[in-house]
């Protein structure tokens, strides 16, 4: 591989695709867009609203904090922030802006507008479907297959845009993930020009580092982090207490915007915030830390693509196994080392199930950061876990096609189920 080649260039853009900004859990704030995008369709605010979700949706937007509504929760308080205060362009920094006038209209508006709410049908975990009405008029937006996915535009029954249709627009495709392997991502971390990747990355750190002090530091959600560095302060315990403490504060709507991975913040903050600790306690400069971040987000972004974005497998799994190799890398380790780390590691945690978006998320990403570090302890003390063993088949794609296939296909049922639970049904 060398800078300039397909493979090379495609890596690059999968990195800018993925680590974009967003506030809030990225469910509800899908939603808000969707709302907002509908309303400047419609031109006005609506009369009633009516809404169709898929159960994904609902498990992830259910439990979880809406920022910026004075700390309203669920699928109603994302639609009315969407509507009175979101603003589309802004994509899933939406809400980013409000006002306080704006927050307190919030459940002003949902009281006088009555939201109908339905589950989907549509075969995508990630579906919204939203039509607004004022009137006569009507305008309906839809997202489906990932976060700002907009596949369709109506106003008053008339198609605008429609994903595939439309002359002139820019479908909203990613680019192909195919070419990730796990042998392809430690080479081109090694071969990286990290000019390439050293605003994105910076971004990340940033953000994401000041959501965790700010989980630390103060209490949010079940301040998992904060309790982790009650029983002991080493770096281990670092690395999981902070990563923990940044889902504390955004799944409690903190309003201080995270770069996401693979659609999620949790992730985003699991397969960096770790790194960065580790990077910093082995004193290791810039460029040791994004050749490590680089890799850690594209381990992460190669085990969703083959699961998806949302299902029954926890993504903090993905992204806590992923920061576990970046900790790997920093420490000298080769394409071997990062091979047994990612498959020891996920041969401990595979089994933990996404219940939505919540406080005990924090946890699981503490627990995922643990087993992302002592898969690569087992490395160096020469133990693995071998092909055969459970999930574990020879060969670490295989591994993770073996994961693909449990958390896309394998736990479609949990899934529904998990929902039945949550939702009472």
């Amino acid at each position: 591989m060398v800078r300039g080649d397909i493979v090379y260039r495609t890596y690059i853009r999968i990195l800018e695709e993925e680590l974009v900004p967003a506030m809030g859990c990225t469910e509800p704030i899908a939603i808000a867009y969707c709302a907002a995008k509908a309303r400047d369709v419609l031109g006005a605010f609506p009369d009633r609203i009516e809404l169709l979700v898929s159960g994904n949706i609902i498990k992830n937007v259910k439990s979880v904090v809406v920022p910026n509504t004075n700390g309203l929760k669920g699928i109603e308080a994302a639609v009315g922030a969407g509507i009175v205060g979101g603003r589309a362009e802004k994509v899933l920094e939406v809400l980013a802006e409000m006002t306080d006038a704006q927050k307190a209209e919030i459940p002003v508006f949902l009281a006088d507008c009555p939201i109908i709410i339905k589950p989907s049908e549509c075969e995508h975990a990630l579906d919204i479907h939203m039509t607004l009405f004022r009137g006569e008029h009507s305008a309906s937006v839809r997202i489906s297959g990932f976060h700002t996915n907009i596949v369709l535009i109506k106003k008053d029954g008339e198609i605008l845009y429609a994903a595939g249709e439309t002359q002139g627009e820019e479908e909203n495709n990613p680019t192909d993930r195919t070419l990730l392997t796990i042998e392809g991502i430690v080479e081109f971390a090694g071969i990286l020009e990290t000019e390439d990747v050293a605003e994105l990355l910076e971004r990340q750190i940033s953000y994401n580092m000041k959501i965790a002090k700010e989980g630390i530091e103060h209490s949010w959600g079940a301040n998992v982090g904060s309790v982790l560095l009650k029983q002991r302060d080493d770096i281990r315990t670092r690395a999981r207490a902070f990563a923990a403490a940044g889902s504390d504060a955004r799944m409690s709507g903190c309003e201080l915007p995270v770069v996401i991975n693979s659609g999620s913040g949790n992730q985003g903050m699991t397969a960096s915030v770790p790194v960065i600790i580790y990077a910093q306690e082995l004193g290791k400069t810039k460029e040791e830390l994004y050749r490590a971040l680089t890799l850690s987000n594209l381990i992460t972004i190669h085990q969703k693509s083959g699961i998806g974005r949302l299902s029954a497998y926890c993504g903090a799994i993905s992204a806590g196994c992923g920061a576990g190799c970046g900790i790997a890398y920093l420490q000298g380790g080769d394409y071997r080392a990062i091979a047994h780390t990612l498959v020891n590691s996920l041969a401990i945690v595979s089994g933990i199930v996404c219940d939505g978006a919540k406080a005990s998320c924090a946890a699981k990403i503490a627990s995922a950061v643990d087993a992302g570090i002592f898969g690569y302890e087992m490395y160096l003390a020469g133990e693995q876990f071998h092909g055969g063993d459970g999930l574990v088949s020879k060969g670490v794609e295989n591994t993770l096609q073996n994961i693909s296939r449990l958390g896309k296909i394998g736990m479609k049922e949990t899934d529904k189920e998990i929902i039945r639970i949550m939702t009472g049904c």
